[in-house]
Formats: C-alpha cells, structure tokens, sequence
C-alpha cells in the first residue's frame, strides 16, 4: 500500500539474460540454443501475462487514519485479482483497513465502487464484490494454483501496482516456499512464499503467479533494500475466502496458549522430544490456565490428534487446529509434564477481534482508542477495560501538556472514563461550556503508575 499518486499504464521492458535462463533451468523450461533469441521465454511470460492481468485491479480506498493524533482522510492504493466470474476479489487488510469507501480500477480502464464483503487481520487478507456484471456477461478471473507442489526454484511473477504504477510485473523464483515469520510476529497462522521477484509498496494485494497464470500467492509483505518479498499461499487464501463469504468474518478460538517448536533454532531452544509442541507460556484468566496448563508442559494432542511441532514451520498447522476449535464445550488435551502423561480438558472462548471505535478530540489534539485484549496486549494487562490514548497531534494541546501515545485514561474532569462513549460525553460537555477555563484535570495509567496531568486547551491550534 501507498500514498504516492499513479501515473497511469507503463510498458515495463524484461531483460532477458543469464538470470533469465537461469529460472528457465530452475523452473524445468526449455533453453534457447546459443544465439537464438529465447522466444519460448518470452512465450512464457507471454501466456501468464495473458491470464491474469484481465482480472488485476488496482485499489483505491478512501481511508481514516488517527494515529497522527487528529482524524484524516486519505486516498491509498494497492493492488487485488478477481478470482471469480461474478466478481469476487482478493487483497490484503492492510489496504482496505478502515476504508469509509473502496474504488477498483479494472483491466478496462473502468472504475468501480466495489463492496467490503469481509477482512481478516490475522492473515491479511480481505475479500471484494465488484458490481454485479452486466446479464450474459462476466469478469475475467484468474484461478489458484496449487501450493502444496510450490517448492524453491520455480519460477514465479508478482503482478500488481507497485508506488501507483498501474499493471506492472516482476520476475523471479520462489526462494522458500514454507517460511514461518511467526517468531515476532502476528503472522502465525501460515508459513510464507518468499520471493526474489519485487514487492514494493502498491504490490500489496496483487496475485504471485506460476508460469502457467494460476495464483501461487497474494503478495503481501516486501523488505525495502533486501530483495526478499513474502506472498500469502494460495491454500491459505482459498481457506479465508470461503469463511468470509460465508460469515462476513473469520471465527476464531482462543485458549491462552504460547507455542514454540521443541527444535527451535531462533531462540537455540531444544527439547529432548520428538513428538509435541512445547507451551512457552500461558495468558493469565485464559482457558489455558484455567484448565491448569503451565508453560513448560508439552502438547502432545488435541482431542484425540497427535500434534507435531519439531520445527517451526510445523506451527502454523498446531495454531490452525486450536483456533478452529468449537467454543461451545470442553475439548480434551494430552501433556507431558517432565515423566508424567496427563490429559486436560480446556473450554475455547471465542477470540476478540473487534478494535473498537475510534475517537478525534480536536481541539485537545489528540485520538483515543478503547484497549483490546488481542491488538494492546500490554495495555490489556494494565486494564482489562478501558480507553488509551491512540494519537498525540505535533504541535498540539495534548502534547504541550505532556500526553503521550499510550497513556490509559481513567477520569476526565474528575468523571471516570471505561468506553470510548465516556469519553465523547465529558468531551462534549467540557467543549460546550463556554464559561469555563480551558483546562481540564486528566487522570492517566502510565506504565502501571497513576499521575494527573492538566490539559490546557486555551491555544486553538486548528485555526492556526
């Protein structure tokens, strides 16, 4: 995604050389004889091209952005790929998150007002409906392919609108077809294609294809200044497209648990067993800990299914299963605690994923935002319930007045504040006194510690 306008149509030229023949070798393609110009190759690009750049749109949602500490609009892009007749399509969260309106541009020049069916921050992924298509007529679409026989060295293209350029392609391989980026990540729930091919900003969304024009992977994540570029697996998408079309969301359970492989060469962690996944930790109050889990302890199965997680790219299969898990009853697991086998039973909640509103306070300069278990952790442990301070305008009020991003609020005004609601009542009603001096007395939760600061809102810096 990116904020850079588009230019329109480019002819992007392909040097065809050593690399060129390289992939062809790699991808188990025909080598042109010495000093013939390798017209199967560009055949090659040829036909992909064809399949797939009818069904590339490039996505223009209007966004609202507060993190800046003030509410904005803004125009983004980014990249999608129809993906059925009637006009299904596929892009990343990251480009349509909080978009109040979302234009498609398609193959044709045309653009349209497509609609939000659904998003999934956990994947990033989110699924478009194009208007209905005209009776008799349908949209070009391009077809998955299937990535369970992805493997390194294929060759492989990134379609997409890279810094607004409309329809542009780059080439490359597949360099890993199962990396877990998991390890510090929210990225848990699939391992990644990592491609050579170029994903730069506005290739978000766009399709990773094969050399026969079926979808390997959406293109989602880029390095800037590596060359490493990471792609959505099409089974994953596959997966995710179906929940959204069906639920509008995708339903997950939660159990408390932390994961980390018995084999774990990122944090040279090793566990003399074969078999399992070790429980790195467990969330305080969760179903996990409820149900006398303790980190340390190894999961050997979940309801009657052996669980293998020797290496890393073994978890995302292990982090499937627990958030598919029912949430209306108890579900046995199997431990191994030092030399003892035990089995627990756990009840799954369902998973939070709803953020909340957001809020701009103006003339104070700054947004707030109510705490969410899942995306403010660290808040979250602080307050279960509450409203923190999401943007700090620069220059502004809230600033001046030593607020800083992250601080929770209780009271405004000495009146206790939980909801994002409380706030907007006490904002008004202190905006709306005309009489009263512009300041105000903000109780604050700062790194576990309570403090007061007073806000002084007498400078108006939206007039300036």
């Amino acid at each position: 995604m990116t904020t850079i306008a588009p230019s329109g149509n480019r002819r992007i030229g392909i040097h065809v050389g050593r690399v060129a023949v390289l992939s062809l070798v790699l991808a188990g393609l025909p080598i042109p004889a010495r000093g013939q110009e390798p017209g199967d190759f560009r055949q090659i690009i040829s036909r992909a091209r064809g399949e797939v750049f009818p069904a590339l749109i490039f996505v223009k949602p209007i966004v609202e952005d507060y993190d800046s500490g003030e509410k904005k609009q803004q125009e983004v892009f980014g990249s999608g790929v129809i993906i059925s007749p009637d006009g299904y399509a596929v892009t990343n969260w990251h480009v349509v998150d909080k978009a109040i309106t979302i234009n498609c541009v398609l193959y044709d020049e045309r653009q349209v007002k497509v609609e939000l069916i659904g998003s999934d921050r956990d994947t990033d992924l989110a699924l478009l409906k194009l208007p209905n298509p005209a009776e008799g007529k349908s949209y070009p679409y391009a077809r998955f392919a299937d990535t369970t026989r992805a493997q390194e060295g294929d060759f492989v293209m990134a379609l997409g609108s890279p810094f607004g350029f409309q329809r542009s392609i780059s080439l490359g391989i597949i360099s890993n077809a199962q990396r877990y980026l998991g390890f510090d990540s929210d990225y848990k729930y699939n391992t990644w294609i990592q491609t050579d091919a170029a994903i730069n900003p506005g290739n978000s969304g766009g399709p990773l294809i094969d050399t026969q024009g079926a979808i390997v992977g959406i293109n989602t994540l880029g390095l800037e200044g590596t060359g490493l570029g990471f792609s959505i697996p099409a089974s994953c998408v596959q997966d995710v497209v179906e929940r959204l079309k069906r639920d509008g969301k995708v339903i997950r359970a939660s159990t408390g648990l932390r994961l980390q492989a018995l084999k774990d060469f990122h944090s040279n962690t090793f566990i003399e067993a074969e078999h399992g996944v070790l429980i790195a930790g467990v969330e305080e109050n969760s179903p996990a800990a409820k149900a006398g889990i303790r980190a340390g302890d190894i999961l050997l199965a979940i309801d009657g299914k052996a669980v293998e997680g020797l290496y890393a790219e073994m978890l995302p299969a292990i982090w499937r299963t627990l958030v598919d898990l029912k949430t209306n009853g108890a579900v046995p697991m199997d431990l191994q605690r030092g030399q003892e086998k035990i089995q627990v039973k756990i009840a799954p909640e369902v998973k939070g994923q709803a953020e909340g509103e957001d809020l701009d306070c103006p003339r104070w300069n700054m947004t707030v935002k109510e705490i969410n278990k899942d995306r403010t952790p660290q808040l979250y442990y602080l307050r279960e319930k509450g409203v923190f301070i999401q943007g700090i305008r620069y220059p502004g009020n809230a600033a001046s007045s030593g607020l800083t991003r992250r601080d929770i609020l209780l009271a405004i005004d000495k009146e206790p504040v939980v909801t994002i609601a409380d706030v907007k009542r006490v904002y008004e009603r202190i905006m709306k006194d005309e009489k009263r001096e512009k300041k105000v007395v903000i109780e604050i939760l700062r790194g576990g510690l309570r403090n007061w600061v007073v806000l002084d809102y007498r400078r108006d810096y939206e007039q300036e």
